[in-house]
């Protein structure tokens, strides 16, 4: 157990950061289903919407060290192209 202040101090913070990413992960992980739930419907305007809402919760993400780089990015793309399959159609 922590015997300094300062050890006490982190911990509490580490603690609270925790709860913070965690919700920020949940956040991220909701927006990438919804988008793949428009996507299943093939609701092609509403999907489109929604990976622009999703794209900027992704690279949010980014920036807060939530997820990698070529993670966000392969997502976006992966979405994107099954939007783009859907306008093929």
């Amino acid at each position: 157990m922590a015997n300094h202040k300062s050890a006490k101090t982190r911990i509490r913070r580490n603690a609270r950061a925790a709860l913070v990413n965690q919700a920020r992960r949940s956040r991220i992980r909701t927006f990438v289903k919804k988008t793949r739930l428009l996507i299943e419907a093939q609701d092609v305007e509403a999907a489109e919407n929604s990976l622009r809402l999703t794209q900027k919760e992704l690279y949010r993400g980014v920036a807060n060290n939530l997820i990698k780089k070529n993670a966000a990015a392969r997502t976006m793309s992966r979405l994107s192209g099954h939007i783009k399959a859907l306008k093929a159609v």
